[in-house]
């Protein structure tokens, strides 16, 4: 196991997405590891990094809130970039007047969660890069605030403020519940040269709360399943 680190996480407004939900947008009760690997990310990314989280605590009662959001209903494609730099494609742009779709939202509201964590190096690392250089990047950057981009839950029009500790609190929350299968993390399809491709293969897992605190790895040992 690499190096161990903690940190706290808190928001007015959380949006873990549920992928059975087609058209409204519907939030798991709790982050899913993939969501916070993707947080810890923004405030340090490498390749040679490989965030795992190891455990949740839930500080604050589970709340949901339904609201209306505008969305866009298109985005750019890397086909279309293609055909915007070989000339077959004049208009790369999208307008929002003509694209923008109104979806209802059930979203989790004011959050607070202990998180643990550790890293390993993967093979894409540094010559130079250690572990111990590594926990140091990631300890200064997270004790000084700082971040490449700013650090969401689940959905980047809600913020999330992140804190180090050297210790987590313990929960004092009185929940505890299966919350069915849950979006552990997505596995990145590669080609014969080792390079990833756009498409990738999500992996889900069961989580049990059990006194405010989830055991990812323990439940994540208990079986990943595509």
């Amino acid at each position: 196991m690499g190096f161990g680190f903690q940190f706290t996480v808190k928001g007015d407004y959380a949006l873990f997405t549920r992928p059975e939900f087609a058209v409204e947008r519907v939030s798991y009760d709790v982050p899913t590891p993939s969501a916070l690997v993707g947080l810890i990310s923004s405030v340090y990314w490498h390749p040679g990094v490989k965030y795992i989280i190891d455990e949740i605590r839930i500080y604050h009662p589970v709340n949901f809130v339904n609201i209306r959001r505008n969305e866009v209903s298109d985005k750019l494609s890397p086909k279309m970039v293609k055909e915007q730099m070989l000339g077959t494609r004049n208009d790369l742009g999208i307008y929002t007047k003509e694209s923008i779709s109104q979806r209802a939202s059930l979203l989790l509201k004011d959050v607070h969660y202990g998180v643990s964590a550790h890293f390993e190096l993967t093979k894409e690392k540094d010559a130079e890069q250690s572990e111990e250089k590594v926990y140091a990047i990631l300890s200064r950057r997270l004790k000084k605030g700082q971040y490449f981009s700013q650090p969401f839950l689940g959905c980047r029009e809600f913020p999330a403020r992140v804190e180090w500790v050297e210790r987590l609190p313990e929960s004092t929350l009185d929940y505890s519940a299966d919350l069915g299968f849950m979006l552990y993390d997505l596995q990145y399809r590669k080609d014969a040269k080792g390079n990833a491709l756009d498409s990738a293969d999500p992996r889900f897992y069961r989580p049990r709360v059990e006194n405010g605190v989830i055991d990812v790895q323990k439940w994540a040992k208990e079986g990943l399943r595509c």
